[in-house]
């Protein structure tokens, strides 16, 4: 299973594509969101991603029950409105941040949460649409999103297997295969004991598209261990310093902890390798340093073997250990000096 992400095949046994989400950590400054693209690209990112919204297009201003946050979030006080009003990034930006980042080697994309924001990224000519875990439900803002007919990558975190069936369907509904669902807990931060990474090949094998993940966890663990277990995605929050506070800090990772688990997921990749029970090349050559049977003392002609003169030993240049019961009380033909690989021509 692959995707095309504008010139950039993902999935299968391609490279994991690395996701850079800028988010609210631009702390609504240009020149900063600028800065953190370029940090980006110097910490291996492939792609960076944006949220195109207004408070007024994924919520209203409404201060009821409803829409006050109260559950045990870091921004716990806040009603809907305030922080989408604090987090998004003004529009009349996401252009020249696409352009930053092409012009530094990386893709660039964003998630739309309503049909005006489609069209929007439409204009900008976006290679990619992501459907954030909220909207997952929202199946005509899928459909609408589908019917572009360029790569949907839909985060999971508040679905159960249906929702996630519909959103799929959605897509294909709307002539569009190139799907990747991604893993996610939609918890901000996010404990690691419930990331559930095992859930990640089943994905692949239920719905048959590419997976990843989105990570809200601390640090770089659960990233790495999602390669592990076949993520061909990752995207990950990444803030300058997270010193500048926001409404994203507390779980976004710093530059050079970005770079860290960039390069420790291309590291968990390549060691996942395929299923092989041969040693590969590098070890082949360390096969003489194995154990085998060995003349360790002087013997003469008509001498029996035994425990004494023969041993198993290393290196690996005589017959196998497994020999040595065979050739236990058989007799020397000729003088063999100690230090000499046993092999059966010695042997009468």
């Amino acid at each position: 299973m692959e995707l095309l992400i504008r010139d950039r095949r993902v999935g299968g046994d391609e490279p994991v594509f690395v996701v850079a989400e800028l988010s609210a950590n631009h702390n609504r400054s240009f020149d900063l969101a600028v800065e953190t693209i370029r940090a980006a690209r110097d910490a291996g990112a492939d792609a960076v991603k944006l949220q195109t919204y207004t408070a007024e297009t994924i919520t209203i201003d409404a201060d009821n029950e409803y829409f006050r946050i109260d559950h045990g979030t870091i921004w716990d006080g806040k009603t809907l409105y305030e922080l989408y009003r604090e987090a998004y990034t003004p529009w009349e930006w996401q252009p020249k941040l696409k352009e930053t980042a092409e012009d530094l080697g990386l893709v660039c994309f964003s998630t739309p949460f309503d049909r005006t924001a489609v069209d929007f990224l439409e204009s900008m000519d976006v290679p990619a649409y992501k459907v954030a875990s909220f909207e997952i439900t929202d199946i005509p803002l899928i459909e609408y999103i589908a019917s572009k007919g360029k790569p949907v990558i839909i985060s999971t975190g508040i679905a159960g297997p249906c929702e996630v069936w519909e959103a799929v369907e959605a897509c294909r509904r709307a002539g569009n295969d190139r799907i990747a669902l991604m893993k996610c807990t939609s918890a901000y931060p996010a404990p690691p004991e419930e990331a559930n990474l095992r859930t990640i090949a089943n994905m692949a094998d239920t719905f048959g598209t590419v997976v990843g993940l989105s990570d809200h966890t601390p640090g770089t663990a659960t990233p790495v261990a999602a390669v592990a277990l076949g993520a061909r995605i990752i995207e990950k929050h990444l803030i300058l310093d997270r010193g500048l506070g926001g409404p994203d800090a507390p779980f976004s990772l710093e530059p050079s902890e970005f770079r860290s688990m960039v390069d420790s997921v291309r590291e968990a990749q390549k060691a996942v390798g395929g299923i092989s029970y041969e040693p590969p090349p590098s070890a082949v050559k360390n096969r003489r340093f194995r154990r085998s049977l060995f003349v360790v003392r002087d013997v003469g002609p008509g001498e029996e073997l035994t425990g004494e003169n023969v041993r198993s030993i290393r290196p690996g240049f005589g017959l196998p250990p497994k020999y040595m019961r065979d050739v236990t009380g058989r007799k020397f033909r000729r003088s063999v000096r100690r230090g000499t690989p046993l092999s059966w021509d010695m042997l009468e």
